[in-house]
């Protein structure tokens, strides 16, 4: 297989050429004149962060891609999708006030918000993909019937499937509320019981009402628990753990087969950037944002979701772990600060069978701008 062509910007900028002016060129190098037709409607896919969050990609940033995308003659909005846990984007009117309190508002973007998936998540399109889980995958929409998509990801860590990248961007970010509970599915959390005080915090946040307090502990309903993982944030005593085996790799499998489904249609007209900045050890979902586990990088663009994210690993495995995060092994250039920060997931699974599917290459070429 030919290597996939990722370009790279790192943060140095002068009087002249600012960071701005480098997301454009990083746009530019993705072939966006080509990609993206007069009245086009073009999806830009980001996460605007959960409130309380503070490392997702600055508004500032995205008014560049609108600007660039306008220039080509696209009509660009942003957009993202309603999630399964409870929080400040569980439905649509409280995540797009949750956007604009996060400084997305149209006045500093230039660009409207649309929730794909409707009020409440449900409104989908069942996408033919036929692979080896899904015949089928419920893709949000707005999303589906955009004509284009722009995948902006802030690269970091996460706890189901060791890194969140395009291809987290794309999958989780992209389905409907069903399509989140069909990859979330085999990912059931448990109760570490000699950690747990009954302080029922954890019932509170479940959307699913799968958590009761017996015998002074709390106990989760594998039945009725559809694995959100909203819980494994919000326990103080960090007594509800996921129970890693090999439905870890599975729920990366799916999530890769989602990704597909989401470019049907797109593959010829999307380009993906990683913002390699304010790399925190967990998911832009929670209501916070710890220390970065390494220095900022830099900004990342390509048209293939696997190599772009092969190569933000690769960069980030290559820097210095920052010593004052959660990162406390693994802080050697060249040593693995995810498998640090999670060891019982291989994060490699999702990049080895996004290549085995079509969805992209792990080779690449990786040029400097």
């Amino acid at each position: 297989m030919k290597n996939s062509q990722v370009f790279f910007s790192d943060l140095r900028t002068t009087f002249k050429r600012t960071m701005l002016d480098k997301v454009d060129e990083l746009l530019q190098r993705g072939e966006i004149e080509d990609k993206i037709k007069t009245n086009d409607l073009v999806a830009i896919k980001l996460h605007f962060g959960e409130r309380g969050n503070t490392a997702f990609v600055r508004p500032i940033f995205i008014r560049r891609i609108v600007e660039t995308i306008r220039a080509s003659g696209g009509k660009p909005f942003l957009t993202d999708t309603n999630t399964l846990y409870t929080g400040t984007r569980e439905e649509s009117i409280s995540h797009i006030t949750t956007a604009i309190q996060n400084g997305f508002d149209y006045s500093v973007v230039d660009a409207p918000i649309i929730i794909a998936g409707g009020i409440r998540g449900n409104a989908c399109v069942n996408v033919k993909i036929d692979k080896p889980i899904y015949r089928e995958v419920s893709i949000a929409h707005d999303i589906f019937t955009a004509d284009a998509i722009i995948g902006v990801g802030h690269f970091k860590g996460h706890e189901l499937s060791g890194f969140g990248g395009a291809l987290k961007n794309l999958a989780m970010g992209c389905s409907s509320r069903g399509g989140k509970l069909k990859q979330h599915s085999s990912v059931a959390p448990k109760v570490k019981t000699s950690r747990c005080t009954g302080c029922e915090t954890c019932i509170t946040c479940c959307p699913q009402g799968a958590i009761a307090i017996l015998n002074e502990k709390a106990r989760i309903d594998p039945q009725q628990c559809v694995g959100c993982g909203e819980c494994l944030s919000i326990c103080p005593e960090g007594a509800i753990q996921v129970q890693w085996d090999n439905d870890a790799a599975l729920f990366q499998k799916k999530m890769a087969e989602y990704a597909y489904g989401a470019l049907v249609g797109k593959h010829e007209k999307s380009i993906f950037l990683n913002f390699l900045t304010q790399v925190s050890p967990a998911c832009d979902c929670y209501g916070h944002s710890d220390a970065p586990i390494v220095g900022d990088i830099g900004i990342l663009a390509s048209c293939d979701p696997v190599a772009i994210d092969q190569a933000s690993v690769d960069l980030v495995n290559a820097q210095r772990g920052n010593e004052k995060s959660t990162l406390n092994t693994h802080l050697g250039p060249g040593e693995d600060k995810f498998r640090a920060l999670y060891p019982q997931i291989d994060w490699g699974v999702q990049l080895q069978y996004g290549e085995k599917i079509g969805l992209g290459s792990r080779k690449y070429e990786l040029t400097p701008i």
